[in-house]
């Protein structure tokens, strides 16, 4: 018996161990940001964030003529994932990324100018690892890029052959303008929620049709409408992200700042329980009849239909919240929480709602009746749900590889 357990250990041990995934680029916790002004003609500093799933060795340099920023990434691949989608690209000449050789990828941005590295490194950010690299302009006289450029230029990748996509075909997304009507929402220095909401929601509205997104409003009007019928108006519409938009407002102190809320998962047996009494069954799963089904059998349908639809609506909460925090949108204390707010039950549909600010806070209500404001808000939002619908397709077309 020693023998067969030798044999069987000796066994094992001649295994190839099987190859670490890959590290993949987190576009939506990705980005190239501004840090500071140009002065006196200089280009202004930046900041390149690359969140990995993670993490991985990595190496950076300078190269001349142009002057660019090479990023060496050890067991990544970027495949399937387009430049272009990362936040802040527009900021550079040009950034692509690719297969270097055999293990390796890298990252080629293309330099406003003339730049040395102020500082590189890695970290996890929560479980989130993430490379920053801080790029400082410098004089022409005092650029010193890496003395064998002419070998670093040999293998830059070539850019990705990947579908041009500008826009998004083939997205909707529905906008939930909270209260309404008879409903005014929360008040407070003379504004209604209600108001400001339907404001915003139709500035959205624009936006994203300006994208190529088509859009459901569950209110478009100063009207009221039934918390379980604008779950019904967006499924109807064929949505793929369902929006709602609120204003609320709690004591003074208590909040302030931009709020993302999903579904709570841990009240999902009492929100199919109401669902199972207050819906028409067949109104519950978009393209499933489950009239004459009990309700033990509709709550198990629904919470695999979460499966599904939970991780994509945390997956936008990544992608918004991050791209708020990057153009200076102050958010609240905890950006991201949970609720069983009834707008969010839909178990088909990837929810959330988004509180623009709180009516109650000075600050916040400011901002709410600011145009300039509001067309800040407005972009950031709009180029959230496009760049989360890119990522989701990416996602998709990475599973049926």
């Amino acid at each position: 018996m020693r023998w067969i357990g030798l044999i069987l250990a000796l066994m094992l041990l001649a295994i190839p161990a099987r190859a670490q995934e890959a590290a993949r680029l987190e576009i939506g916790a990705s980005s190239l940001t501004q840090t500071g002004r140009g002065w006196w003609g200089k280009p202004p500093p930046l900041e390149l964030r690359l969140g990995l799933t993670r993490a991985v060795p990595y190496r950076v340099y300078i190269v001349g003529d142009p002057a660019r920023l090479i990023v060496d990434l050890k067991g990544a691949d970027f495949s399937g994932i387009s430049a272009e989608d990362l936040f802040g690209a527009d900021l550079v000449p040009a950034i692509r990324w690719g297969r270097y050789r055999r293990g390796w990828s890298r990252i080629v941005v293309e330099l406003p100018g003339p730049y040395r590295i102020e500082s590189a490194g890695q970290r996890t950010k929560g479980a989130q690892p993430e490379i920053t690299i801080d790029l400082d302009p410098v004089r022409e006289k005092d650029f010193a890029p890496r003395a064998s450029a002419a070998t670093a230029l040999r293998d830059l990748p070539e850019p990705a052959d990947l579908p041009q996509i500008d826009e998004t075909p083939g997205l909707t997304v529905a906008l939930d303008a909270g209260h309404g009507g008879f409903d005014p929402g929360a008040e407070a220095g003379g504004e209604e929620e209600a108001d400001l909401v339907l404001a915003f929601a139709q500035e959205l509205r624009k936006a994203l049709e300006a994208r190529g997104v088509e859009v459901v409003m569950t209110r478009d009007s100063d009207v009221f409408v039934r918390l379980e019928d604008r779950m019904t108006i967006a499924r109807e519409g064929g949505a793929d992200l369902f929006l709602s938009l609120h204003a609320d407002a709690l004591p003074e102190g208590q909040a302030a700042g931009a709020t993302v809320y999903l579904w709570n998962s841990r009240a999902n047996t009492r929100a199919a329980r109401q669902l199972v009494t207050r819906h028409e069954r067949d109104d519950l799963l978009l393209g499933q009849d489950l009239s004459g089904q009990d309700d033990a059998l509709t709550g198990v349908l629904m919470d695999f239909a979460r499966t599904d639809t939970q991780p994509r609506a945390e997956n936008f909460a990544r992608f918004l919240t991050s791209r708020l925090a990057l153009m200076g949108i102050e958010l609240h204390g905890r950006p991201v929480q949970t609720a069983a707010f009834s707008v969010l039950k839909s178990p088909d549909i990837p929810s959330a709602l988004l509180e623009l600010g709180f009516i109650s806070d000075d600050s916040d209500r400011a901002n709410l009746t600011n145009p300039a404001w509001r067309a800040r808000m407005v972009d950031v939002v709009a180029e959230s749900i496009t760049g989360w619908a890119r990522d989701e397709a990416a996602r998709e077309r990475m599973l049926r590889r």
